[in-house]
């Protein structure tokens, strides 16, 4: 091997030791704390951890962390699309959506959508202008559970949609200029040039965002939802 290659080793200093020998004491301490505090009553975690309701509970968190980052991500790619577009009116579309989104609590979205059937209590799906439609009940329709999808939902496209904007952005603008020179249309652009390049940009963010749709789960038990927060 080059030498020059070689990792360099580094002297580790008096203080790193103190510091891990500190930091080893202070977690041990808080591990002995907990392990013997008889509030905590470890026998009965232990005995109802495995529960049905619990894995019931958990089961309904993992559904509802994947299919909202499932569809969040493909409506997220449609507006980070939409607001990457050289045609305005679309653009600004998708802006208002995500800086809507984005700017309001998801607690205050999840109650809007919860009690969306007070301001439309029937919506009607057909063609205007004729008589051809299907009349919709949105109070049967909008249960906790679709609620509580939709709202996630709705709230993770807005994030999703400006991190893989930023992984738009990553690819060099040589890169574009070569496919076009190629030319490739807008689609095929999108899928051979930009969405592969731009990947490693938009992966690791995703991965913050599916950590954190996995705890913003437990707010849908205000709408009754009995995942595992209310489990």
């Amino acid at each position: 091997m080059d030498p020059a290659l070689k990792p360099r080793l580094r002297r580790r200093s008096t203080f790193e030791y103190v510091a891990w020998v500190v930091c080893s004491l202070v977690g041990l301490g808080i591990l002995v704390s907990v392990s013997t505090n008889p509030n905590f009553k470890w026998g009965v975690v232990a005995k109802y951890f495995t529960h049905e309701s619990i894995v019931r509970g958990l089961m309904l968190t993992i559904f509802l962390t994947l299919a909202s980052m499932a569809l969040g991500t493909l409506l997220g790619l449609a507006l980070a699309v939409m607001r990457s577009s050289n045609i305005k009116p679309v653009a600004a579309t998708a802006g208002v959506y995500i800086t809507l989104f984005r700017g309001t609590p998801v607690l205050v979205q999840l109650i809007f959508w919860f009690n969306v059937a007070a301001l439309y209590p029937n919506l009607s799906i057909g063609i205007p202008f004729t008589d051809i439609g299907t009349a919709i009940d949105v109070n049967a329709l909008m249960a906790p559970i679709t609620a509580a999808l939709v709202g996630l939902t709705l709230n993770q496209a807005a994030y999703m949609a400006e991190i893989i904007r930023g992984g738009f952005t990553s690819v060099g603008k040589g890169q574009i200029e070569a496919a076009d020179s190629l030319g490739m249309s807008a689609g095929m652009k999108m899928r051979k040039v930009i969405i592969p390049q731009a990947m490693p940009s938009i992966i690791p963010a995703t991965g913050n965002q599916f950590i954190g749709m996995f705890k913003e789960t437990s707010l849908v038990s205000v709408l009754g939802v009995a995942e595992l927060l209310q489990s």
